[in-house]
């Protein structure tokens, strides 16, 4: 069970049998949509499932019909910038549709195709979120293998910007005999369904993205680890709902005015405890019209530290380093672009 504190969202299944567009519509009705699942840990909860015969269910993620790809990140939280690549001359050049990325010596990257049919498997670098940083795996698999093994192993594959420009990783790299690389970058046409742009996928192994996937709907299997497969969107099947606990509200108002509104219309302003919780409400505050979002974060004088209005302690920090000095009459506010980093900001201040 989750507060709401701890838990901003909760996962409903549904013993029903209906196809994917159906479930949708059920969920809007009843709950917010069909399942997002954002990281391994959404995932580590959809698999705690309710006794009974329920295998496999419906989430929330479906091909769309354009067939717009496009790059993410596999690492959850770190987003493709298209102005900050680092792409080698001529790619990607999507020969043979290759939507997985890999590196060269120099860390330029290149695109290649993700299951190995038309290229051969690769070595690969994951990332470390706890211990030493980056980690070169000597094992020629393809890429969805390579992802899997370094998120049993280490973190998720190499991923962002910050991580292949690491000093790091340079030495890793110059100091190996080894010419490419995966590293953690992919496209794909998958959307969610309630619009949210979380790059989480977790794919069956043989999954195979770069046949024709239009029309076809995404379906999690309880007894292979809660692995994803595709199907029609028009087969019959349960499926899980999510409820939100996070909401967004589209009016400017000062920090004491938010907290009222809140504690007057629902629970109470928002508390941020770790990078999950982090996640999912960055992600909401990116359809804010304001440059700040105001947080349930207050700075006391008298105490001289920064508190949660939830009384939680102040454990998981994500401020930006600006130099500014805590003061009297201040909040934390989320900023809705850029890292969605944390900044202290005047009361009187309408966000």
């Amino acid at each position: 069970q989750c507060s709401f504190i701890t838990c901003f969202y909760e996962y409903h299944y549904v013993g029903e049998n209906k196809n994917w567009s159906e479930a949708q519509q059920y969920c809007r009705e009843k709950y917010t949509d069909l399942a997002t699942v954002s990281n391994m840990t959404d995932m580590k909860r959809i698999l705690n499932k309710p006794a009974g015969n329920m295998n496999e269910a419906w989430i929330g993620l479906y091909d769309q019909t354009d067939g717009n790809r496009m790059w993410h990140w596999s690492l959850p939280g770190v987003e493709f910038n298209e102005s900050q690549t680092n792409w080698n001359t001529k790619e990607p050049n999507d020969v043979n549709t290759e939507n997985c990325a890999f590196i060269n010596k120099e860390l330029k990257w290149a695109d290649i195709s993700c299951d190995g049919a038309n290229e051969p498997n690769m070595y690969f670098i994951c990332y470390n979120s706890t211990s030493e940083k980056f980690h070169l795996i000597k094992k020629t698999v393809t890429w969805l293998k390579a992802q899997s093994y370094c998120r049993e192993h280490h973190t998720d594959l190499v991923s962002g910007l910050n991580q292949l420009q690491d000093e790091q990783l340079s030495k890793i790299v110059n100091s190996e005999n080894i010419n490419f690389m995966f590293i953690g970058l992919f496209r794909d046409t998958w959307r969610w369904s309630d619009e949210s742009r979380f790059s989480f996928r977790h794919w069956n192994l043989d999954f195979n993205d770069e046949e024709d996937t239009t029309d076809q709907c995404v379906f999690t299997v309880f007894n292979d680890g809660g692995r994803w497969n595709i199907n029609t969107c028009a087969s019959i099947k349960p499926f899980i709902c999510y409820d939100d606990k996070v909401i967004l509200i589209k009016e400017n108002k000062t920090w004491e005015e938010a907290l009222y509104y809140c504690r007057d219309h629902y629970h109470d302003l928002v508390t941020i405890t770790n990078l999950d919780e982090q996640r999912w409400v960055q992600e909401k505050v990116k359809n804010a019209s304001t440059p700040f979002v105001w947080m349930g974060l207050r700075y006391s004088c008298a105490l001289d530290l920064w508190f949660w209005i939830s009384d939680e302690v102040v454990s998981y920090e994500n401020w930006v380093s600006d130099g500014q000095m805590d003061n009297c009459d201040m909040s934390g506010a989320m900023e809705t672009g850029g890292q969605h980093q944390w900044f202290k900001k005047t009361d009187a201040e309408e966000f």
